[in-house]
């Protein structure tokens, strides 16, 4: 602001009494001394006005930092301490507009903990609930690990409200503390006992053996399966380590003879059935190709680009298909995803371009600016293309430079891709100039 306006600015909101400065009251502050005239009495009140353009620059810096930021409750200490500021700020200027706009920004920041502790609170309940669901389990090392899992994911969850606090800690306390005692309890059971004996082991060995050469592959695999875990529940016995290790031999070579049996059998039946699965998986990878091929048909574009990301992640739950057309099938699809992304990125580069613009885009304006900024991706691709093009034709031919060449060669096909896609995408705004001019 120019000196003359900004006197004017100065004199609007402070006077001069007795040689000294004064901020005029406002809202529920007093007027009050905030300095002495040193050199003259305008050049004082500018002194003051630029002081209080320092102030409303910390302010404006203050709310681009919470704008921008992810944990918005770290500021409000912050916001409150600027806040009080305002009554003893030794400067001249609009103090009740600063003041309100940190009241605004106090009450987004409240409403926003307010909101973390709603959402936090709705994750401990639901964490509370698994730990009280498996607290009776018996799977100890299983259910230990998640219990586990889910106390760190507790700890790393923020806070809830403070009256709640005590009964919810209480509650997902009791379920943990709940299980581990009976985990507790279970073992120290465990080692007292003293009865495992050499005929049980035996039994389970003879059943095995009698099992080993059957062709009723499910239900011998459910039985084999069943003596497993019984063998496992009469572990920790008091026996001679050579004699246990001995009976354990020989179980698992009954296990090992059906299970070899039972693999020779799948294989074969994998290979009888492999050109089917992959016809079942091509006919799903077309289905999402043509789902993504329709995504610019969305009114919203950041549906298309939500969409775009499901279906890569459908894809990535899809088997193979046959080698002769992977590649294809893979490139129909991600070529109509990367239209997606490119439209998106692009869109939002114009929308950038067009908030630092003096007047509104015509339509033909808007057309001529996207080819344009598309011309310049392009290049800044091609530019890439070149360095990635050099750096492998550079790559000797060691094997153990496979890996490195195999990421280049991977990088210069996405950004010919890429490229092609911009290219298009030029072509289908070229055809749209044309309409309009005819």
């Amino acid at each position: 602001m120019e000196n003359n306006n900004l006197l004017e600015e100065a004199k609007k909101y402070g006077f001069i009494q007795d040689q000294q400065v004064w901020l005029k009251p406002f809202m529920t502050y007093p007027a009050r001394q905030v300095g002495d005239v040193k050199e003259s009495e305008d050049d004082s009140l500018l002194y003051f006005a630029k002081r209080f353009e320092m102030f409303q620059e910390k302010v404006n810096n203050l709310l681009e930092r919470i704008a921008t930021s992810e944990n918005k409750g770290s500021f409000l200490m912050k916001v409150l301490h600027m806040k009080d500021q305002v009554g003893n700020y030794d400067a001249l200027g609009d103090f009740e507009q600063i003041f309100h706009t940190l009241t605004k920004a106090e009450e987004e920041i409240n409403e926003t903990i307010k909101q973390n502790r709603e959402k936090n609170l709705t994750i401990k309940v639901g964490l509370t609930q698994e730990a009280e669901a498996l607290q009776e389990s018996i799977d100890w090392k299983e259910t230990t690990e998640k219990l586990k899992e889910l106390r760190t994911t507790w700890i790393k969850t923020g806070p809830v409200e403070k009256e709640l606090t005590d009964e919810v800690e209480e509650r997902f306390k009791n379920a943990i503390e709940a299980f581990f005692q009976r985990k507790k309890d279970f073992f120290e059971d465990k080692r007292q006992m003293q009865n495992r004996t050499y005929e049980k082991y035996k039994d389970l060995i003879n059943k095995s053996i009698a099992l080993q050469n059957s062709d009723d592959w499910e239900n011998t695999t459910a039985k084999l399966k069943d003596l497993q875990n019984q063998w496992k529940e009469i572990q920790g016995n008091s026996l001679p380590r050579k004699v246990t290790t001995k009976l354990w031999g020989d179980f698992r070579k009954a296990h090992n003879h059906f299970f070899e049996r039972l693999k020779q059998k799948i294989e074969k039946e994998k290979t009888q059935s492999r050109e089917k699965f992959y016809e079942v998986n091509l006919e799903r990878k077309n289905e999402l190709a043509s789902s993504a091929e329709q995504l610019t048909q969305l009114s919203s574009l950041n549906d298309a680009v939500k969409r775009a990301k499901e279906l890569q992640a459908e894809w990535k739950k899809v088997g193979p298909v046959h080698p002769s057309v992977s590649d294809a099938v893979w490139e129909r699809f991600i070529k109509a995803c990367d239209r997606v992304f490119e439209m998106s990125s692009l869109e939002h580069y114009i929308r950038k371009r067009q908030q630092s613009a003096e007047a509104p885009q015509s339509q033909t304006d808007g057309l001529h600016a996207r080819i344009n900024a598309l011309k310049d991706f392009i290049k800044s691709d091609k530019q890439e293309l070149e360095v990635l093009e050099t750096n492998l034709g550079k790559l000797s031919d060691s094997p153990a430079n496979d890996s490195f060449r195999n990421m280049l060669k991977g990088k210069i096909r996405n950004f010919n891709r890429k490229i092609n896609t911009k290219t298009e995408m030029i072509e289908m705004f070229k055809t749209q100039l044309s309409a309009i001019k005819e």
